[in-house]
């Protein structure tokens, strides 16, 4: 998701890092398997219903993010897109 606005970071702190829906209730990030998810529902809602897409996507997103440089999740081991499958999801989103 476009962090744009100081509502779409979590906790509306736009140094948090996260976007609203990373974080739980509680404060804490989500599992990597819950994120991932969520950015694959929102990708397909954006895209279309292109599922390995949007993981490719998602996966992509998530691995350019410093919080899950060097963590080691499974699910972000999977094919990623490419930066021009990235770049024009992104351009189509704007």
């Amino acid at each position: 998701m476009p962090l744009v606005k100081k509502e779409d970071f979590a906790g509306g702190n736009k140094d948090s890092g996260f976007c609203l829906y990373c974080v739980g209730e509680d404060g804490n990030v989500k599992s990597c398997e819950e994120i991932f998810e969520g950015g694959v529902q929102y990708f397909m809602s954006q895209i279309g219903n292109n599922r390995q897409l949007a993981e490719k996507i998602t996966r992509k997103n998530m691995i350019q993010q410093p919080y899950w440089r060097g963590k080691n999740c499974e699910i972000l081991k999977g094919d990623a897109a490419t930066d021009a499958e990235f770049a024009e999801v992104m351009k189509k989103m704007s």
